[in-house]
């Protein structure tokens, strides 16, 4: 990197700290320009995203489809409030719905905004349909969760740095451990209207639940009446080579909570998906959002809808998945501990001993691919879905080539 280059990089890191709330911590990377897999920095050096916006660039950056329908939404209309019909809504809900198996779809902003609405749901039905006193709902959660970082939800996290300091906290949950649906049956009582839960973990380090648990689950809920909320909102829409991961066990949750991915990289869509006997609770004025299903939301939304129909993300996402983790098992031993995940989504677990994940996550940045640390040790691999073998390969031997770099440093 050139002297002039290293300032300008400097100086763009140098006013975000300084004039932004530290509530991340993001590597020394200033991005300018990005288009598919890959991003350009303010210096013009290109790196393979291989975190893909946690999910929400499940379709790489800037896709011309998605891009396209944003352009086209911009010169007709781009905010009504729900004051009133637009063109876009109706169809995006059908589309979506038709997606999903479901009968309706309620479309908010971010993912922790779905997350609330279907706790408010969840809560609503338990009251209305099953009976449940009123301001006695309870809903199970499982430890290492992360649903989003309001209030509410950080009142049933099990992780100090998410949790702690925020207080006072929201009862009416009740943490079990994951991946354990005896402990699931344990926990329902009169009062339970709802469990809540990943598919796959993906901040606690991409943790896939034991063969069967979903489908445990699921049938749990549907003997003791109590609804399944799925938060699809990493896990979702491609990502793990099928629509859902919850298609990987045949199972159908009474709620599908959706984001990221759903508004392309392009602007936030989250929803909640379900049927008219859970979602049909709600009545005007329990429930809104100013911007939720917003025109230009739901122009990208229905884009995002056309791209997953076909089928061939999910594919994509299946096929090069079984070629990433068999390339990733391969270096258990070498300096990684531990590998999970399922289709273009990983969670590498480094040798505490011999490295950091933030250590990693930098070095690998210095050789052009970029990924993210998560509690201490484990990194996270989520490339866009566009991305192709060779360049999947080139990551692979970039983390090789750290790990060997690291070990003889520390020999």
């Amino acid at each position: 990197m050139s002297v002039t280059a290293e300032n300008a990089t400097r100086q763009v890191i140098a006013l975000a700290e300084e004039s932004s709330a530290h509530n991340y911590h993001p590597l020394p990377v200033a991005i300018a320009h990005a288009e598919g897999a890959w991003v350009t920095d303010v210096d013009g050096r290109r790196y393979l995203d291989c975190l893909a916006g946690y999910s929400a660039l499940n379709f790489g950056h800037r896709h011309p489809d998605l891009i396209a329908a944003a352009r086209a939404q911009l010169d007709r209309v781009t905010l009504t409030s729900r004051a009133f019909h637009h063109d876009q809504f109706g169809p995006f809900c059908r589309e979506l719905a038709d997606l999903a198996g479901k009968d309706l779809v309620l479309p908010m902003n971010t993912g922790a905004e779905a997350v609330e609405t279907g706790i408010k749901v969840a809560r609503k039905w338990g009251y209305q349909v099953k009976g449940v006193p009123d301001g006695q709902a309870t809903i199970i959660v499982a430890e290492n969760n992360f649903h989003g970082r309001t209030t509410t939800i950080i009142s049933f996290s099990t992780d100090p740095v998410a949790r702690d300091g925020f207080g006072p906290y929201t009862p009416g949950f009740k943490i079990v451990p994951y991946g354990d649906a005896e402990a699931i049956e344990r926990a329902i009582g009169d009062t339970t209207v709802a469990v809540l839960l990943e598919p796959i973990q993906g901040e606690a380090g991409v943790i896939v639940p034991p063969p069967g648990y979903l489908a445990a689950v699921r049938k749990l809920c549907t003997e003791r009446n109590v609804l399944f909320l799925a938060d699809e909102i990493q896990s979702g829409l491609g990502r793990t080579g099928a629509t859902f991961a919850c298609d990987h066990e045949d199972v159908e949750p009474d709620l599908y909570l959706l984001g990221k991915a759903l508004g392309g990289g392009v602007v936030p869509v989250s929803a909640v998906v379900g049927d008219r006997d859970v979602l049909g609770v709600l009545k005007p004025g329990e429930h809104g959002s100013t911007f939720g299903g917003n025109p230009l939301a739901c122009a990208v939304g229905r884009a995002v809808v056309r791209l997953l129909a076909t089928g061939e993300y999910q594919a994509r996402a299946r096929e090069l998945g079984e070629h990433l983790h068999e390339r990733l098992a391969a270096l258990v031993g070498d300096g990684v501990v531990e590998v999970r995940g399922r289709g273009l989504w990983a969670g590498i677990d480094i040798d505490p001993a011999l490295a950091t994940g933030r250590e990693i996550c930098e070095r690998l940045a210095a050789r052009g691919v970029l990924a993210k640390d998560t509690h201490g040790s484990t990194i996270r691999l989520a490339p866009p879905l566009v991305v192709d073998k060779d360049e999947l390969d080139w990551a692979v031997d970039q983390l090789v080539a750290v790990l060997r770099e690291v070990a003889r440093e520390r020999a």
